[in-house]
């Protein structure tokens, strides 16, 4: 209920304060519940991706330190996040989403580079989408990238790419390698499809600084 709730709420305070907000291809979503996985480029494509893909509920994975504050914390737990350290990830990081995803209810939302700075995807979406037997669902958010230029009213577009599964076999480096590398070329066809010039540049000097305090 409080997800509903919150859903609707945004995607009203959305409309006022930009208006322009678009879906492309939702028709490549399958049935039962994925992984939905993209770049990361904003604090608030999390957020786009749900609003895009309902009335599909998701779960979300968030900082340890996000959870500190009593008030958050109420309000992650009811919106279906649950805490990693991006640190020291322990195993809880892969068996809390996967059991959320074999119990069919929530989907997940996850981002494959763990960081908006950087452009290097990890194995944690494609371990996680292997065990709970799902498809990995690619999807990409291209609009503003900052709050005065999302009240500018730009053009907010997310779409959506074909399923990726996983596949039998075993889940080994070459594996999970070759998945990401299918996840790549997913995202830069999407991207493409949208706008043929648009370019995203990922902020290195902030993952160097995000990954020398341990955060990636």
């Amino acid at each position: 209920m409080f997800y509903s709730i919150m859903r609707g709420l945004i995607r009203a305070f959305l409309w006022i304060i930009n208006g322009n907000f678009h879906v492309e291809n939702k028709e490549a979503i399958p049935d039962g519940t994925y992984v939905l996985v993209g770049p990361h480029r904003t604090w608030w494509d999390p957020i786009m991706f749900a609003l895009a893909a309902s009335p599909r509920q998701f779960s979300f994975m968030a900082k340890t330190e996000t959870f500190r504050n009593p008030i958050i914390r109420w309000i992650l737990v009811h919106a279906n996040a649950f805490p990693v350290d991006r640190a020291h990830p322990g195993p809880s990081a892969i068996k809390t989403p996967v059991k959320t995803l074999r119990n069919g209810k929530l989907s997940l939302i996850m981002f494959p580079t763990g960081s908006r700075y950087s452009s290097e995807l990890k194995g944690g979406a494609v371990m996680i989408a292997k065990l709970a037997k799902v498809p990995l669902v690619p999807a990409v958010y291209q609009g503003p990238l900052t709050f005065p230029k999302l009240l500018l009213r730009r053009r907010i577009t997310i779409r959506f790419g074909e399923p990726i599964n996983v596949g039998p076999g075993r889940l080994d480096e070459a594996h999970i390698n070759a998945v990401n590398e299918e996840m790549e070329k997913a995202f830069d066809v999407i991207d493409h499809d949208i706008d043929p010039n648009f370019k995203y540049i990922p902020d290195e000097k902030k993952y160097e600084k995000e990954h020398s305090q341990g955060k990636v």
